[in-house]
């Protein structure tokens, strides 16, 4: 492991296939009556977020002091920051508090690289979250889900190749599909987009994936199929004629669902709109992994976390040996 977590595209097969492992560990601790690691006793950590979430942030936290690190929560509306205050002033106030650790959520890409580039402070950072760059912990989270459900919950050491997964929706202004395409990639799954041509990245021609405008043709070949959140706060302009024209061609409902191989699940960050990118029926059947995604996401940062700050040693007690070397 790396100091940082700033991209999914940061992350070796190995790097990645260790989160996983370790986050498999973390989710044990779940099942217990007392729902706490000593690890990170006596380190603080700040969740520094610039930008409006509350999912991220409660999973960080509840991540943080699972592993009993004592947390700050640093939230921009009615700080300093609203009153004109920079990120490097913010970061240093934060240095001089001894914290040693930050989790920042900005709505500029790059922040979370510059303030772990900077020198402004020196403590590992993770990315929560910036503008549409990238959201690895979203992206591993998502994996650790999909990896459970394709390839079984006994999957230690093993990733996601030969997996045929589907991105759908607003690709444009989504940190979301950027970092699942990357880490998807890497752990040698099939990846493919669907969305409008009007939110088709430009330049999606170099990502590791492949481009299709039409749903139904590339359903019955997916394993999963991620619903992309259409992101309005970030659009400028009219990007598709209507909310009924978008779900007509890309909103996912029961009759799309059938078309999907019988083990295939769905999936979507969140929050969801439904009705729009997915109907009430596919989210709330036992194909959709929404709930399981938030209980992933702890366990998946509580992972990362202890793997920055608690060791660079695997939480996994009896790690099993990967496919290819115990042939």
């Amino acid at each position: 492991m790396k100091r940082h977590l700033i991209s999914a595209a940061d992350l070796s097969r190995d790097d990645a296939v260790l989160i996983l492992d370790t986050a498999e560990e973390m989710a044990r601790v779940a099942d217990r009556p007392i729902k706490k690691l000593p690890t990170l006793r006596g380190l603080t950590i700040c969740n520094l977020f610039f930008e409006d979430s509350t999912r991220t942030r409660i999973s960080f936290e509840a991540a943080e002091k699972r592993l009993s690190a004592d947390v700050i929560n640093f939230v921009a509306k009615g700080s300093s920051v609203s009153k004109g205050e920079s990120l490097k002033d913010t970061a240093q106030t934060l240095a001089a508090m001894g914290i040693d650790a930050v989790v920042i959520r900005h709505s500029a890409s790059g922040a979370p690289y510059r303030l772990a580039t900077s020198g402004w402070i020196d403590v590992p950072v993770i990315n929560a979250g910036d503008g549409t760059h990238q959201h690895p912990t979203q992206a591993l989270l998502d994996a650790f889900t999909m990896r459970r459900r394709l390839v079984g919950p006994d999957a230690l050491g093993q990733d996601l190749s030969g997996k045929r997964i589907t991105l759908v929706g607003d690709v444009l202004h989504s940190r979301v599909a950027r970092s699942n395409v990357d880490l998807l990639h890497t752990l040698g799954a099939h990846v493919t987009l669907v969305a409008p041509p009007t939110l088709v990245p430009i330049g999606v021609e170099t990502w590791p994936c492949e481009v299709s405008y039409d749903l139904d043709e590339v359903l019955p070949k997916s394993d999963a199929v991620m619903m992309l959140r259409v992101q309005r706060e970030r659009m400028n302009a009219a990007f598709f004629p209507t909310e009924r024209e978008y779900s007509r061609r890309y909103g996912l409902d029961g009759e799309r669902m059938a078309k999907m191989p019988a083990h295939g699940i769905v999936m979507h960050p969140g929050p969801m709109v439904r009705g729009m990118e997915i109907t009430a029926e596919v989210a709330d059947s036992d194909r959709c992994t929404v709930v399981e995604q938030v209980a992933n996401g702890v366990s998946i940062r509580m992972a990362v976390l202890y793997l920055l700050l608690g060791g660079n040693e695997s939480a996994v007690s009896h790690p099993r040996p990967l496919e290819s070397e115990s042939k």
